[in-house]
């Protein structure tokens, strides 16, 4: 089989491909992340998980490369990672009795072939109504000021929720399995025997 690259440095995307028990190797991609003028969260997530598999197929000339980026969207608006405790707590404060969707694109290379297969996979969030003192609670437990929408599903996270809609709960942590292992399959990369 073809070796795996996962073009991420995130741990998140990397506790979450451990699941498969496969052998993969990680390289983080240099690319820029910036939306082009008039480009919708969808369109964005599709063309960046792309470019990070085409980044690094320039060091694994024959590899099957997973490249996989994510945003959320509130409002029409698009939620970056918040960085500071102020901007964190003003994002929780737009997600209170709100849903976020996340907008997960998706892509596998084949670095031999040239071939691509991606897709946008995408799953909702809704928020319980939050006070001021949840929220100052939370981001104090927590400090997710690396995660897109200011909080981690996978942890205390889970208590700002009123329910979660999609059809594969890594989706929400950056990396759908489910997908993933069809694309692989695709690629005649067999997860399980």
């Amino acid at each position: 089989m073809q070796p795996l690259v996962l073009a991420s440095s995130s741990p998140f995307r990397r506790q979450i491909l451990d699941k498969l028990n496969l052998n993969y190797d990680c390289s983080s991609p240099d690319i820029d992340e910036s939306p082009l003028d008039n480009e919708s969260a969808i369109e964005l997530v599709e063309r960046l998980a792309i470019a990070k598999a085409q980044a690094i197929a320039k060091e694994h000339h024959d590899a099957l490369i997973i490249g996989s980026d994510q945003v959320a969207v509130i409002n029409q608006g698009i939620v970056g990672k918040p960085h500071t405790h102020t901007n964190a707590t003003s994002q929780l404060k737009s997600a209170s009795g709100n849903k976020i969707t996340f907008y997960t694109g998706l892509a596998l290379l084949n670095s031999k072939t040239g071939s691509v297969q991606s897709e946008v996979v995408p799953f909702i969030v809704h928020f319980r109504t939050l006070s001021d003192a949840m929220i100052e609670n939370y981001l104090q437990a927590e400090q997710p000021y690396n995660c897109a929408g200011s909080f981690k599903s996978e942890g205390l996270g889970i208590a700002l929720f009123e329910k979660l809609e999609g059809d594969d709960p890594n989706t929400l942590i950056g990396l759908p399995l489910i997908r993933l292992i069809r694309m692989l399959e695709n690629e005649n990369h067999q997860v399980i025997g």
